[in-house]
Protein backbone atom coordinates (compact mmCIF):
# COMPACT_ATOMS: atom_id res chain seq x y z
CA UNK A 1 0.00 0.00 0.00
CA UNK A 2 0.81 3.58 -1.01
CA UNK A 3 -0.53 5.15 2.19
CA UNK A 4 -0.95 3.14 5.23
CA UNK A 5 -4.59 3.83 6.71
CA UNK A 6 -3.26 5.49 9.79
CA UNK A 7 -1.98 7.77 7.61
CA UNK A 8 -4.74 7.88 5.41
CA UNK A 9 -7.28 8.83 8.50
CA UNK A 10 -5.27 11.65 9.38
CA UNK A 11 -7.81 14.68 9.34
CA UNK A 12 -5.96 17.12 6.86
CA UNK A 13 -5.47 13.87 4.71
CA UNK A 14 -9.36 13.01 4.88
CA UNK A 15 -10.34 16.73 4.04
CA UNK A 16 -8.02 16.82 1.21
CA UNK A 17 -9.13 13.64 0.18
CA UNK A 18 -13.25 14.73 0.43
CA UNK A 19 -12.42 17.77 -1.26
CA UNK A 20 -10.69 16.25 -4.31
CA UNK A 21 -13.57 13.82 -4.60
CA UNK A 22 -16.10 16.19 -4.48
CA UNK A 23 -14.67 18.28 -7.05
CA UNK A 24 -13.47 15.48 -9.19
CA UNK A 25 -17.39 13.73 -9.17
CA UNK A 26 -18.42 17.50 -9.96
CA UNK A 27 -16.23 17.60 -12.81
CA UNK A 28 -17.37 14.30 -13.70
CA UNK A 29 -21.08 15.13 -14.23
CA UNK A 30 -21.02 19.12 -15.54
CA UNK A 31 -20.51 18.22 -18.72
CA UNK A 32 -24.21 16.54 -18.69
CA UNK A 33 -27.05 19.04 -18.22
CA UNK A 34 -24.29 21.63 -19.39
CA UNK A 35 -24.36 20.04 -22.44
CA UNK A 36 -28.29 18.87 -22.20
CA UNK A 37 -29.79 22.04 -21.98
CA UNK A 38 -27.20 23.48 -24.83
CA UNK A 39 -28.71 21.15 -28.04
CA UNK A 40 -30.84 23.14 -29.26
CA UNK A 41 -28.26 26.12 -29.80
CA UNK A 42 -25.50 23.64 -30.69
CA UNK A 43 -28.32 22.31 -33.07
CA UNK A 44 -29.18 25.64 -34.80
CA UNK A 45 -25.41 26.65 -35.00
CA UNK A 46 -24.29 23.38 -36.72
CA UNK A 47 -26.85 21.95 -38.73
CA UNK A 48 -27.22 18.31 -36.66
CA UNK A 49 -29.97 16.18 -36.80
CA UNK A 50 -32.17 14.61 -33.51
CA UNK A 51 -29.91 11.75 -34.13
CA UNK A 52 -26.14 13.66 -34.51
CA UNK A 53 -27.73 15.31 -31.59
CA UNK A 54 -27.87 12.00 -29.95
CA UNK A 55 -24.17 11.24 -30.40
CA UNK A 56 -23.54 14.47 -28.62
CA UNK A 57 -24.87 12.80 -25.69
CA UNK A 58 -23.91 9.51 -25.99
CA UNK A 59 -20.14 10.26 -26.91
CA UNK A 60 -19.43 11.28 -23.44
CA UNK A 61 -21.76 8.26 -22.19
CA UNK A 62 -20.32 5.25 -23.58
CA UNK A 63 -16.26 5.93 -22.94
CA UNK A 64 -17.96 6.44 -19.35
CA UNK A 65 -20.12 3.40 -19.45
CA UNK A 66 -17.10 1.42 -21.26
CA UNK A 67 -14.01 1.86 -19.65
CA UNK A 68 -15.24 2.69 -15.57
CA UNK A 69 -14.44 -0.51 -14.78
CA UNK A 70 -10.89 -0.57 -16.37
CA UNK A 71 -10.71 2.31 -14.89
CA UNK A 72 -10.56 1.19 -11.29
CA UNK A 73 -8.58 -1.47 -12.14
CA UNK A 74 -6.05 0.46 -13.25
CA UNK A 75 -5.98 2.85 -10.36
CA UNK A 76 -5.65 -0.64 -7.99
CA UNK A 77 -2.50 -1.26 -9.64
CA UNK A 78 -0.83 1.57 -10.26
CA UNK A 79 -2.04 4.08 -8.03
CA UNK A 80 -5.49 6.70 -7.95
CA UNK A 81 -4.23 9.66 -7.58
CA UNK A 82 -2.67 8.68 -11.13
CA UNK A 83 -5.55 7.98 -12.33
CA UNK A 84 -7.59 10.76 -10.77
CA UNK A 85 -5.18 13.42 -11.92
CA UNK A 86 -5.38 11.80 -15.78
CA UNK A 87 -9.12 11.07 -15.29
CA UNK A 88 -8.77 15.42 -14.94
CA UNK A 89 -6.25 15.91 -17.49
CA UNK A 90 -8.82 14.25 -20.02
CA UNK A 91 -11.63 16.59 -19.04
CA UNK A 92 -9.88 19.40 -19.62
CA UNK A 93 -8.72 18.17 -23.37
CA UNK A 94 -11.94 17.16 -24.22
CA UNK A 95 -13.66 20.48 -22.87
CA UNK A 96 -10.74 22.63 -25.28
CA UNK A 97 -11.13 20.08 -27.81
CA UNK A 98 -15.15 20.55 -27.52
CA UNK A 99 -14.79 24.41 -27.32
CA UNK A 100 -12.96 24.61 -30.62
CA UNK A 101 -15.53 22.18 -32.41
CA UNK A 102 -15.65 23.28 -36.12
CA UNK A 103 -18.02 20.65 -36.84
CA UNK A 104 -20.76 18.07 -35.10
CA UNK A 105 -18.04 15.34 -35.64
CA UNK A 106 -15.00 17.11 -33.93
CA UNK A 107 -17.75 18.05 -31.15
CA UNK A 108 -18.14 14.27 -30.59
CA UNK A 109 -14.21 13.57 -30.30
CA UNK A 110 -14.37 16.64 -27.25
CA UNK A 111 -17.09 14.64 -25.57
CA UNK A 112 -15.51 11.33 -26.01
CA UNK A 113 -12.59 12.82 -24.26
CA UNK A 114 -14.46 14.25 -21.63
CA UNK A 115 -16.25 10.77 -21.19
CA UNK A 116 -12.89 8.91 -20.68
CA UNK A 117 -11.69 11.40 -17.85
CA UNK A 118 -15.32 10.84 -16.29
CA UNK A 119 -14.56 7.09 -16.23
CA UNK A 120 -11.32 7.37 -14.68
CA UNK A 121 -12.74 9.96 -11.61
CA UNK A 122 -16.11 8.11 -10.97
CA UNK A 123 -14.47 5.37 -9.44
CA UNK A 124 -11.30 6.44 -8.03
CA UNK A 125 -13.01 9.14 -6.36
CA UNK A 126 -15.37 6.76 -4.62
CA UNK A 127 -11.76 4.49 -3.81
CA UNK A 128 -10.10 7.40 -2.33
CA UNK A 129 -13.31 8.29 0.16
CA UNK A 130 -13.07 4.23 1.23
CA UNK A 131 -9.17 4.60 1.52
CA UNK A 132 -9.48 7.69 3.89
CA UNK A 133 -12.43 6.79 5.68
CA UNK A 134 -12.31 3.04 6.91
CA UNK A 135 -14.89 2.96 9.57
CA UNK A 136 -18.18 2.29 7.32
CA UNK A 137 -20.56 4.73 9.25
CA UNK A 138 -18.74 7.81 9.01
CA UNK A 139 -17.72 6.80 5.35
CA UNK A 140 -21.25 7.16 4.78
CA UNK A 141 -21.47 10.37 6.14
CA UNK A 142 -18.44 11.21 3.01
CA UNK A 143 -19.70 9.56 0.20
CA UNK A 144 -23.54 11.37 0.84
CA UNK A 145 -21.31 14.49 0.31
CA UNK A 146 -19.62 12.84 -3.10
CA UNK A 147 -23.21 12.15 -4.28
CA UNK A 148 -24.26 15.48 -3.11
CA UNK A 149 -21.51 16.67 -5.51
CA UNK A 150 -22.52 15.12 -8.34
CA UNK A 151 -26.08 16.61 -7.95
CA UNK A 152 -24.55 20.01 -7.50
CA UNK A 153 -23.14 19.31 -10.96
CA UNK A 154 -26.37 18.81 -12.41
CA UNK A 155 -27.91 21.36 -10.59
CA UNK A 156 -25.45 24.40 -11.72
CA UNK A 157 -24.90 22.90 -15.50
CA UNK A 158 -27.82 24.31 -16.72
CA UNK A 159 -27.19 27.68 -15.04
CA UNK A 160 -23.97 28.15 -16.33
CA UNK A 161 -24.97 27.13 -19.93
CA UNK A 162 -27.75 29.86 -19.36
CA UNK A 163 -25.72 32.77 -18.66
CA UNK A 164 -23.51 31.52 -21.30
CA UNK A 165 -25.57 31.38 -23.96
CA UNK A 166 -27.34 34.64 -22.77
CA UNK A 167 -24.01 36.42 -23.59
CA UNK A 168 -21.53 34.15 -26.25
CA UNK A 169 -21.74 31.15 -28.66
CA UNK A 170 -22.90 27.53 -27.26
CA UNK A 171 -18.89 26.61 -27.17
CA UNK A 172 -17.86 28.51 -24.49
CA UNK A 173 -20.13 26.50 -22.00
CA UNK A 174 -17.10 24.06 -21.86
CA UNK A 175 -14.86 26.80 -20.32
CA UNK A 176 -15.49 26.67 -17.15
CA UNK A 177 -14.12 22.69 -16.69
CA UNK A 178 -10.61 23.45 -18.07
CA UNK A 179 -9.49 25.91 -15.42
CA UNK A 180 -10.93 23.66 -12.59
CA UNK A 181 -9.46 20.55 -13.74
CA UNK A 182 -5.90 22.06 -13.93
CA UNK A 183 -6.49 23.55 -10.90
CA UNK A 184 -7.61 20.17 -9.75
CA UNK A 185 -4.42 18.93 -10.72
CA UNK A 186 -2.20 20.99 -9.13
CA UNK A 187 -3.81 20.95 -5.95
CA UNK A 188 -3.78 16.92 -5.54
CA UNK A 189 -0.30 16.86 -7.07
CA UNK A 190 0.30 18.71 -3.64
CA UNK A 191 -2.63 17.65 -0.99
CA UNK A 192 -3.79 14.28 -2.32
CA UNK A 193 -2.80 11.06 -0.45
CA UNK A 194 -2.18 8.12 -3.13
CA UNK A 195 -3.39 4.31 -2.26
CA UNK A 196 -3.28 1.34 -4.65
CA UNK A 197 -4.39 -2.69 -3.96
CA UNK A 198 -2.31 -4.09 -6.33
CA UNK A 199 -3.07 -7.49 -4.88
CA UNK A 200 -4.17 -10.01 -7.43
CA UNK A 201 -5.59 -7.65 -10.23
CA UNK A 202 -4.22 -6.95 -13.73
CA UNK A 203 -5.67 -5.86 -16.52
CA UNK A 204 -8.45 -7.78 -18.45
CA UNK A 205 -7.88 -6.73 -21.73
CA UNK A 206 -10.55 -9.02 -23.34
CA UNK A 207 -13.15 -8.25 -21.30
CA UNK A 208 -12.49 -4.75 -21.91
CA UNK A 209 -12.18 -4.53 -25.48
CA UNK A 210 -15.64 -6.85 -25.69
CA UNK A 211 -17.53 -4.74 -23.44
CA UNK A 212 -16.11 -1.46 -25.29
CA UNK A 213 -17.13 -3.67 -28.83
CA UNK A 214 -20.90 -4.51 -27.17
CA UNK A 215 -21.88 -1.02 -25.68
CA UNK A 216 -20.68 0.75 -28.43
CA UNK A 217 -22.46 -1.02 -31.34
CA UNK A 218 -25.87 -1.45 -29.15
CA UNK A 219 -26.32 2.28 -28.77
CA UNK A 220 -24.91 3.00 -33.09
CA UNK A 221 -27.84 0.10 -33.98
CA UNK A 222 -30.36 2.12 -31.98
CA UNK A 223 -29.76 5.22 -32.87
CA UNK A 224 -29.66 4.81 -36.33
CA UNK A 225 -32.33 2.66 -36.34
CA UNK A 226 -34.97 5.22 -34.71
CA UNK A 227 -33.41 7.86 -37.34
CA UNK A 228 -33.87 5.60 -40.22
CA UNK A 229 -35.34 2.05 -39.88
CA UNK A 230 -34.37 -0.99 -37.53
CA UNK A 231 -34.37 -3.29 -40.94
CA UNK A 232 -30.74 -1.27 -42.79
CA UNK A 233 -28.16 -3.64 -43.25
CA UNK A 234 -25.80 -1.31 -40.75
CA UNK A 235 -28.04 -1.42 -38.09
CA UNK A 236 -28.89 -4.98 -38.43
CA UNK A 237 -24.84 -5.70 -38.44
CA UNK A 238 -24.31 -3.34 -35.54
CA UNK A 239 -27.20 -5.07 -33.53
CA UNK A 240 -25.47 -8.44 -34.40
CA UNK A 241 -21.83 -7.53 -32.93
CA UNK A 242 -23.53 -5.89 -30.21
CA UNK A 243 -25.19 -9.20 -29.05
CA UNK A 244 -22.18 -11.34 -29.98
CA UNK A 245 -19.65 -8.56 -28.13
CA UNK A 246 -22.21 -9.66 -25.25
CA UNK A 247 -21.64 -12.79 -25.52
CA UNK A 248 -17.95 -13.24 -25.85
CA UNK A 249 -17.66 -11.03 -22.90
CA UNK A 250 -19.59 -13.50 -20.84
CA UNK A 251 -17.11 -15.72 -22.14
CA UNK A 252 -13.87 -13.64 -21.79
CA UNK A 253 -15.06 -13.16 -17.88
CA UNK A 254 -15.73 -16.55 -16.94
CA UNK A 255 -12.15 -17.53 -18.42
CA UNK A 256 -9.88 -14.96 -16.50
CA UNK A 257 -7.91 -15.46 -13.64
CA UNK A 258 -8.64 -11.83 -13.37
CA UNK A 259 -12.00 -10.78 -14.65
CA UNK A 260 -13.04 -7.05 -14.90
CA UNK A 261 -16.49 -8.07 -14.07
CA UNK A 262 -16.52 -11.28 -11.68
CA UNK A 263 -19.82 -12.84 -13.15
CA UNK A 264 -20.62 -14.31 -9.73
CA UNK A 265 -21.30 -11.06 -8.43
CA UNK A 266 -25.30 -11.39 -10.18
CA UNK A 267 -25.71 -14.66 -7.91
CA UNK A 268 -26.53 -11.84 -5.37
CA UNK A 269 -29.99 -11.30 -5.72
CA UNK A 270 -29.53 -7.35 -3.77
CA UNK A 271 -26.79 -6.80 -6.00
CA UNK A 272 -28.76 -8.04 -9.35
CA UNK A 273 -31.63 -5.79 -8.24
CA UNK A 274 -29.50 -2.66 -7.65
CA UNK A 275 -27.60 -3.32 -11.14
CA UNK A 276 -31.02 -3.60 -12.77
CA UNK A 277 -32.52 -0.97 -10.90
CA UNK A 278 -29.67 1.42 -11.96
CA UNK A 279 -29.25 0.62 -15.57
CA UNK A 280 -33.32 0.50 -16.07
CA UNK A 281 -33.64 3.83 -13.96
CA UNK A 282 -30.89 6.10 -15.69
CA UNK A 283 -32.45 4.44 -19.11
CA UNK A 284 -35.67 6.39 -18.33
CA UNK A 285 -34.12 9.83 -16.86
CA UNK A 286 -31.46 10.04 -19.21
CA UNK A 287 -33.12 10.06 -21.77
CA UNK A 288 -35.88 12.07 -20.67
CA UNK A 289 -33.90 14.85 -19.53
CA UNK A 290 -32.54 15.05 -23.19
CA UNK A 291 -36.30 15.32 -24.73
CA UNK A 292 -36.99 17.60 -21.76
CA UNK A 293 -34.41 20.30 -23.09
CA UNK A 294 -35.41 20.13 -26.73
CA UNK A 295 -39.15 20.18 -25.64
CA UNK A 296 -38.13 23.71 -23.70
CA UNK A 297 -36.03 24.84 -26.90
CA UNK A 298 -38.29 23.31 -29.92
CA UNK A 299 -41.92 23.52 -28.14
CA UNK A 300 -41.92 26.11 -25.74
CA UNK A 301 -38.97 28.50 -27.83
CA UNK A 302 -37.23 29.00 -24.13
CA UNK A 303 -33.76 30.41 -23.93
CA UNK A 304 -31.31 28.57 -22.63
CA UNK A 305 -31.48 30.02 -19.10
CA UNK A 306 -35.22 29.49 -19.05
CA UNK A 307 -34.99 26.11 -19.43
CA UNK A 308 -31.94 25.62 -17.14
CA UNK A 309 -34.25 27.54 -13.96
CA UNK A 310 -36.69 24.50 -15.27
CA UNK A 311 -34.48 21.55 -14.92
CA UNK A 312 -33.20 23.28 -11.22
CA UNK A 313 -36.11 22.33 -9.65
CA UNK A 314 -35.16 18.57 -10.12
CA UNK A 315 -31.69 18.69 -8.97
CA UNK A 316 -32.72 21.09 -5.80
CA UNK A 317 -35.07 18.59 -5.02
CA UNK A 318 -32.65 16.07 -5.00
CA UNK A 319 -29.83 17.63 -3.01
CA UNK A 320 -32.39 18.54 -0.27
CA UNK A 321 -33.63 15.18 -0.54
CA UNK A 322 -30.42 13.25 -0.26
CA UNK A 323 -29.00 14.86 2.47
CA UNK A 324 -32.09 12.90 5.10
CA UNK A 325 -31.83 9.85 2.94
CA UNK A 326 -28.33 8.97 4.19
CA UNK A 327 -29.49 9.35 7.72
CA UNK A 328 -32.24 7.00 7.47
CA UNK A 329 -30.00 4.23 5.39
CA UNK A 330 -29.07 3.27 8.81
CA UNK A 331 -32.65 3.25 10.37
CA UNK A 332 -35.11 2.12 7.21
CA UNK A 333 -34.17 -0.79 4.69
CA UNK A 334 -32.55 -0.17 1.43
CA UNK A 335 -35.53 -2.24 -0.69
CA UNK A 336 -38.07 0.49 1.03
CA UNK A 337 -36.23 3.70 -0.22
CA UNK A 338 -35.66 2.69 -3.44
CA UNK A 339 -38.80 1.43 -4.09
CA UNK A 340 -40.39 4.56 -2.68
CA UNK A 341 -38.48 6.38 -4.81
CA UNK A 342 -39.00 4.56 -8.33
CA UNK A 343 -42.44 5.18 -7.59
CA UNK A 344 -42.75 8.62 -6.81
CA UNK A 345 -40.34 9.44 -9.69
CA UNK A 346 -42.85 7.14 -12.21
CA UNK A 347 -45.53 9.03 -10.95
CA UNK A 348 -43.88 12.46 -12.08
CA UNK A 349 -43.27 11.14 -15.19
CA UNK A 350 -46.82 10.24 -16.02
CA UNK A 351 -48.35 13.35 -14.66
CA UNK A 352 -45.81 15.10 -17.27
CA UNK A 353 -48.20 13.88 -20.12
CA UNK A 354 -50.44 16.19 -19.94
CA UNK A 355 -47.69 18.92 -21.24
CA UNK A 356 -48.12 20.96 -24.39
CA UNK A 357 -46.96 24.19 -25.64
CA UNK A 358 -48.87 26.63 -23.55
CA UNK A 359 -47.77 24.46 -20.22
CA UNK A 360 -46.90 27.50 -17.02
CA UNK A 361 -43.52 27.55 -15.29
CA UNK A 362 -46.43 27.10 -11.94
CA UNK A 363 -47.85 23.69 -13.70
CA UNK A 364 -44.37 22.07 -14.64
CA UNK A 365 -42.27 22.71 -11.20
CA UNK A 366 -44.18 20.74 -9.45
CA UNK A 367 -43.93 17.72 -10.84
CA UNK A 368 -40.27 18.44 -11.67
CA UNK A 369 -39.53 18.82 -8.14
CA UNK A 370 -41.76 15.65 -7.56
CA UNK A 371 -39.19 13.75 -10.04
CA UNK A 372 -36.43 15.67 -8.39
CA UNK A 373 -37.36 13.94 -4.70
CA UNK A 374 -37.79 10.14 -6.35
CA UNK A 375 -34.24 10.84 -7.51
CA UNK A 376 -33.28 11.98 -4.85
CA UNK A 377 -33.99 9.08 -2.50
CA UNK A 378 -32.72 6.11 -5.03
CA UNK A 379 -29.00 6.85 -5.81
CA UNK A 380 -27.21 6.53 -2.37
CA UNK A 381 -29.17 3.61 -1.11
CA UNK A 382 -28.54 2.17 -4.75
CA UNK A 383 -24.58 2.52 -4.63
CA UNK A 384 -24.62 1.43 -0.76
CA UNK A 385 -26.63 -1.70 -1.32
CA UNK A 386 -24.66 -2.62 -3.81
CA UNK A 387 -21.38 -2.62 -2.52
CA UNK A 388 -22.92 -4.50 0.74
CA UNK A 389 -24.65 -6.74 -0.99
CA UNK A 390 -21.67 -8.92 -2.18
CA UNK A 391 -18.96 -10.33 -0.32
CA UNK A 392 -16.13 -8.23 1.23
CA UNK A 393 -13.41 -8.77 -1.01
CA UNK A 394 -15.77 -8.65 -4.49
CA UNK A 395 -17.17 -4.72 -2.64
CA UNK A 396 -15.08 -2.56 -5.11
CA UNK A 397 -15.60 -4.49 -8.50
CA UNK A 398 -19.41 -4.51 -7.29
CA UNK A 399 -19.55 -0.10 -6.83
CA UNK A 400 -17.79 -0.13 -10.23
CA UNK A 401 -19.80 -2.19 -11.81
CA UNK A 402 -23.18 -0.72 -10.35
CA UNK A 403 -21.50 2.24 -12.23
CA UNK A 404 -20.92 0.89 -15.55
CA UNK A 405 -23.91 -0.33 -15.76
CA UNK A 406 -25.73 2.85 -14.63
CA UNK A 407 -23.82 4.46 -17.21
CA UNK A 408 -24.96 1.85 -20.08
CA UNK A 409 -28.58 2.82 -19.00
CA UNK A 410 -27.48 6.65 -19.62
CA UNK A 411 -26.13 6.27 -22.68
CA UNK A 412 -28.78 3.91 -23.99
CA UNK A 413 -31.43 6.70 -22.48
CA UNK A 414 -31.39 9.22 -25.36
CA UNK A 415 -30.55 6.91 -28.03
CA UNK A 416 -33.97 4.41 -27.42
CA UNK A 417 -36.64 7.60 -26.13
CA UNK A 418 -34.70 9.51 -29.12
CA UNK A 419 -35.68 6.97 -31.44
CA UNK A 420 -39.26 6.83 -30.16
CA UNK A 421 -39.76 10.02 -30.31
CA UNK A 422 -38.34 10.47 -33.33
CA UNK A 423 -40.43 7.39 -34.86
CA UNK A 424 -43.83 8.44 -33.11
CA UNK A 425 -43.56 12.59 -33.97
CA UNK A 426 -42.80 11.88 -38.16
CA UNK A 427 -45.66 9.41 -38.08
CA UNK A 428 -48.07 12.07 -36.71
CA UNK A 429 -46.07 14.87 -38.32
CA UNK A 430 -48.26 14.58 -42.02
CA UNK A 431 -51.46 14.39 -39.96
CA UNK A 432 -50.98 17.86 -37.75
CA UNK A 433 -50.17 19.98 -41.30
CA UNK A 434 -53.03 18.38 -42.90
CA UNK A 435 -55.04 19.81 -39.85
CA UNK A 436 -53.01 22.92 -39.91
CA UNK A 437 -54.14 23.76 -43.45
CA UNK A 438 -51.11 22.86 -45.16
CA UNK A 439 -51.31 20.28 -47.92
CA UNK A 440 -50.16 19.10 -51.07
CA UNK A 441 -46.58 19.78 -52.42
CA UNK A 442 -45.90 22.09 -49.42
CA UNK A 443 -47.00 19.04 -47.24
CA UNK A 444 -44.59 17.05 -48.75
CA UNK A 445 -41.01 19.37 -48.50
CA UNK A 446 -42.02 20.14 -44.98
CA UNK A 447 -42.49 16.12 -44.56
CA UNK A 448 -39.30 15.68 -46.47
CA UNK A 449 -36.83 17.85 -44.48
CA UNK A 450 -38.18 16.89 -41.26
CA UNK A 451 -37.21 12.75 -41.81
CA UNK A 452 -33.52 14.20 -43.81
CA UNK A 453 -32.81 16.25 -40.88
CA UNK A 454 -35.33 16.18 -37.63
CA UNK A 455 -38.05 17.83 -36.67
CA UNK A 456 -35.52 21.11 -35.71
CA UNK A 457 -34.58 21.41 -39.39
CA UNK A 458 -38.14 22.31 -40.37
CA UNK A 459 -37.72 25.73 -37.60
CA UNK A 460 -35.05 26.68 -40.49
CA UNK A 461 -37.27 26.26 -43.21
CA UNK A 462 -38.39 29.49 -44.86
CA UNK A 463 -41.95 28.92 -45.46
CA UNK A 464 -43.21 31.90 -45.81
CA UNK A 465 -46.89 32.52 -44.92
CA UNK A 466 -47.17 28.61 -43.45
CA UNK A 467 -44.55 29.40 -41.10
CA UNK A 468 -46.84 29.85 -37.96
CA UNK A 469 -49.11 26.98 -39.36
CA UNK A 470 -45.99 24.36 -39.72
CA UNK A 471 -43.87 25.17 -36.84
CA UNK A 472 -47.64 24.71 -34.74
CA UNK A 473 -47.75 21.20 -36.67
CA UNK A 474 -44.05 19.95 -36.05
CA UNK A 475 -45.02 21.13 -31.98
CA UNK A 476 -47.96 18.87 -31.87
CA UNK A 477 -45.99 16.14 -33.30
CA UNK A 478 -43.14 16.68 -31.33
CA UNK A 479 -45.58 16.27 -28.02
CA UNK A 480 -46.96 13.14 -29.45
CA UNK A 481 -43.43 11.30 -29.46
CA UNK A 482 -43.11 13.02 -26.13
CA UNK A 483 -45.83 11.51 -24.48
CA UNK A 484 -45.06 8.04 -25.56
CA UNK A 485 -41.69 8.95 -24.54
CA UNK A 486 -42.99 9.51 -20.77
CA UNK A 487 -45.34 6.57 -20.99
CA UNK A 488 -42.66 4.29 -21.99
CA UNK A 489 -39.79 6.09 -19.00
CA UNK A 490 -42.44 6.10 -16.92
CA UNK A 491 -42.92 1.47 -17.40
CA UNK A 492 -39.31 1.41 -17.24
CA UNK A 493 -39.40 3.00 -13.38
CA UNK A 494 -42.23 1.08 -12.55
CA UNK A 495 -40.61 -1.95 -13.65
CA UNK A 496 -37.22 -0.99 -12.04
CA UNK A 497 -39.70 -0.80 -8.81
CA UNK A 498 -41.22 -4.16 -9.30
CA UNK A 499 -37.33 -5.78 -9.73
CA UNK A 500 -36.18 -3.87 -6.23
CA UNK A 501 -39.69 -5.44 -4.48
CA UNK A 502 -39.00 -9.03 -5.61
CA UNK A 503 -35.08 -8.94 -5.36
CA UNK A 504 -34.25 -6.78 -2.53
CA UNK A 505 -36.22 -8.96 0.32
CA UNK A 506 -34.54 -9.41 3.45
CA UNK A 507 -32.88 -12.78 3.57
CA UNK A 508 -31.76 -14.73 6.69
CA UNK A 509 -29.00 -16.62 4.50
CA UNK A 510 -27.33 -16.33 0.92
CA UNK A 511 -26.13 -19.62 -0.52
CA UNK A 512 -25.17 -17.54 -3.29
CA UNK A 513 -22.83 -15.07 -1.41
CA UNK A 514 -21.42 -18.25 0.32
CA UNK A 515 -20.65 -19.53 -2.65
CA UNK A 516 -18.76 -16.35 -4.46
CA UNK A 517 -16.82 -16.04 -1.43
CA UNK A 518 -14.42 -18.51 -2.19
CA UNK A 519 -11.26 -17.24 -1.60
CA UNK A 520 -10.55 -14.61 1.40
CA UNK A 521 -9.75 -11.14 1.17
CA UNK A 522 -6.31 -10.12 1.87
CA UNK A 523 -5.96 -7.36 4.43
CA UNK A 524 -4.84 -3.67 3.23
CA UNK A 525 -6.76 -4.66 0.08
CA UNK A 526 -8.89 -2.17 -2.18
CA UNK A 527 -11.77 -4.48 -1.38
CA UNK A 528 -10.74 -4.67 2.27
CA UNK A 529 -10.46 -1.06 2.63
CA UNK A 530 -13.71 -0.43 1.01
CA UNK A 531 -16.15 -3.12 3.02
CA UNK A 532 -13.90 -2.62 6.92
CA UNK A 533 -16.71 -2.31 9.02
CA UNK A 534 -19.03 -4.32 6.98
CA UNK A 535 -19.94 -2.21 4.19
CA UNK A 536 -22.00 0.95 3.86
CA UNK A 537 -25.26 0.47 4.66
CA UNK A 538 -26.56 -1.67 7.32
CA UNK A 539 -30.33 -2.58 5.66
CA UNK A 540 -28.67 -3.97 2.81
CA UNK A 541 -26.19 -6.12 5.47
CA UNK A 542 -28.91 -7.78 6.24
CA UNK A 543 -29.66 -9.66 2.64
CA UNK A 544 -26.59 -10.85 3.20
CA UNK A 545 -27.64 -12.86 6.11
Amino acid sequence: MNVTPAASSRPDRRAATLVMACLGVFVAYLPVTTVAVSLPAIQAALGASTAQLSWVQDAFVLPMAAFILTAGVVGDVHGRKKVFQAGLLFSAVGAAVALAAPSIEVLWAGQALAGLGAAALLPTTLALISHAVPDHRERGKFIGLWATSLLMALAVGPLIAGVVLEHAAWRWIYLLVIPVSLLAMAVAARLLPDSSAPHGRRLDWPGQITAAVAITALVYGVIEGGAGSFTDTRVLVALFIAVAGAVAFVMAERRSDSPMLDLALFRSPAFTATTLVAMITFLGLIGFFFLLSLYFGMVQQLDTLQAACRLLMVTAASIVVGGPVSRLMHRVPARTLITAGLLVVSGALLSMTTLDADTSFASLAWRLALLGIGMGGILTPMTATAVASVPHHLAGMAAAGNNAFRQIGGALGPAVLGALLTSRALNTFPAHLGDAGISGADRQQIVETAREGGLGAVAQMNLGAHTGQALGAMSDAFLDGLRLCLIVAAALTLLAALVSVVLLRPRRTSTATVTVAAHPVPAGTAADEMTRGGGGDPAAVRHRG
